[in-house]
């Protein structure tokens, strides 16, 4: 039997028939005329090659095959009924999950980490699995197997889903010593020594060199670029919190998104000074897979992460 040929809506007429043993009462349930339903028992006769239902001591009695189909029926039907329902609403507070995000060590430590604080005790059910831009790939991202990678990216495929969390200023991160804080100008910035720090996007990231243009070092160096101009990096790192532990040597400077700063003031005694030159400045982004962007659990995660965002002051 093709599954194709069947009206699927003969089931639901052959239980109620089973149920009630009579047409006229079966064709008023249904609110279907009396010579429909006739008509429909005679097609799931057909279907089954059985009576089905037989005149016996007045009334329509079930046959042997009919009530051996009726379980199996009825489990259909709630099946059915199940998969055409709304979706519940995603409950955090009961809800019993893990979400995985991608993020690199400056969001996960200015906009991850006290998200995921701030949900701890509301929402006990709810783990948290966060990893770097080198656990992901854009494969994973496209299977849906990472719920949200949160990062500025320099391109992305046009099926993914995309919304901004946020823009992020720089400024330059420092001990108090540095002789930069004397005379804070492009001059003094260009005769200092740097540290380097950045991390774009996903997977394994290339070596780089101490230049610029065609290297494409990251937005810092190429605003330098345009002014016909490069700074002497000392060290190269992917992490921000190593370079606030580098700028404890007075000759190094780090020149940071504000928001990252600010962070690493409040537990070290370094400071921050503006950048004495114009820098585009940073978009941040949360993207993920279109098999995501209508479940529940998903769009509940979306919202609240992009509510928190905005509490987070940039300066």
């Amino acid at each position: 039997m093709n599954i194709r040929n069947v009206d699927l809506n003969l089931l639901v007429y052959l239980n109620v028939l089973i149920d009630e043993q009579n047409v006229s009462k079966a064709a008023n349930k249904l609110a279907l005329t009396q010579p429909a339903m006739s008509n429909a028992l005679k097609r799931l006769r057909d279907l089954f090659d059985d009576p089905l239902l037989v005149r016996a001591a007045g009334s329509m009695t079930p046959t042997a095959k009919a009530l051996s189909l009726k379980p199996e029926i009825e489990a259909l039907l709630k099946m059915a009924e199940a998969i055409t329902q709304p979706s519940d609403v995603f409950d955090p507070t009961t809800a019993h999950m893990t979400f995985r995000v991608m993020a690199n060590d400056y969001l996960e430590s200015t906009l991850i980490a006290p998200f995921i604080t701030a949900q701890l005790n509301k929402h006990p059910g709810l783990n948290f699995d966060v990893l770097s831009p080198s656990d992901v790939n854009l494969q994973d991202m496209e299977k849906g197997t990472i719920d949200l990678a949160i990062n500025r990216f320099n391109g992305l495929p046009r099926s993914f889903h995309q919304s901004s969390v946020w823009r992020d200023n720089y400024c330059c991160l420092m001990h108090p010593a540095n002789p930069f804080l004397q005379q804070p100008n492009l001059n003094q910035y260009l005769a200092s020594e740097h540290i380097w720090v950045n991390r774009a996007g996903w997977g394994a990231e290339a070596a780089v060199t101490n230049k610029s243009g065609s290297q494409k070092l990251g937005w810092v160096d190429e605003a330098l670029w345009q002014l016909e101009q490069t700074r002497h990096i000392r060290v190269f790192t992917r992490h921000y919190m190593v370079a606030s532990l580098l700028c404890q040597s007075p000759q190094l400077i780090a020149t940071l998104p504000r928001r990252q700063a600010m962070l690493l003031t409040k537990h070290t005694n370094l400071v921050i000074s503006p950048v004495p030159f114009q820098i585009v400045p940073i978009e941040v982004k949360m993207i993920w897979s279109p098999l995501l962007h209508h479940a529940s659990p998903h769009q509940w995660l979306r919202r609240e992460l992009q509510n928190f965002a905005a509490t987070i002051a940039d300066r």
